[in-house]
């Protein structure tokens, strides 16, 4: 079974540097566009996908059905465990506006953000499910960057740090009962466009 991991296409909000957590922000222009670069990377690549399967924010479902289209996929019912974390108080707003308000260890105080376990609970949750659901499916799951760097800390420790890029990709194959990295956070498609 190999999983497609896929974060959504670009917002306002993203633009802004303001964290969205579970509000429900749509994807601006851009972001539609990297929505369609990834489908086009995917319609030349070699493997073979099966069915896509996103948040149930409308950022990833509309990222996901655009890829869908494009790849003529069924898009599954989106799944609410692999939306963003809740952010609580914090969300609508930029680096500036939260360091202003709380200081720079602004997350460190509890202003009703979900935490780094609940977030990997839900996510390993998922995975185990779709794993059973769909054994030897090739899945496109369309989610979010802070949801997606708490799953992979959850799979593999501390061995991937770097921020998750939006529409980036990375790729899973399951052996017996372990995912292995077949790609990273890999953006290479929105990178060659934009040069």
């Amino acid at each position: 079974m190999i999983i497609g991991l896929i974060r959504h296409g670009l917002t306002d909000w993203n633009a802004a540097g303001k964290i969205q957590g579970q509000s429900d922000i749509p994807l601006n222009d851009e972001g539609r566009q990297q929505a369609e670069m990834l489908a086009d990377r995917l319609r030349q690549e070699t493997y073979q996908w099966d069915c896509c399967i996103t948040s149930s924010l409308s950022r990833a479902e509309e990222t996901g059905s655009i890829i869908a289209a494009k790849l003529k996929l069924p898009l599954l019912t989106p799944d609410p465990r692999i939306r963003e974390r809740a952010y609580g108080q914090v969300e609508g707003l930029t680096a500036e506006e939260r360091e202003h308000k709380w200081g720079k260890d602004w997350n460190q105080l509890d202003l009703g953000q979900e935490k780094d376990e609940q977030l990997q609970s839900r996510g390993l949750a998922f995975m185990e499910d779709i794993s059973i659901k769909y054994s030897g499916s090739n899945i496109l799951v369309v989610s979010h960057g802070g949801f997606l760097a708490q799953l992979y800390n959850a799979l593999y420790k501390d061995k991937y740090s770097e921020r998750i890029g939006n529409l980036s990709l990375t790729i899973l194959e399951k052996k017996e009962q372990v995912w292995n990295p077949l790609l990273y956070n890999c953006s290479q498609h929105i990178l060659q466009k934009q040069h």
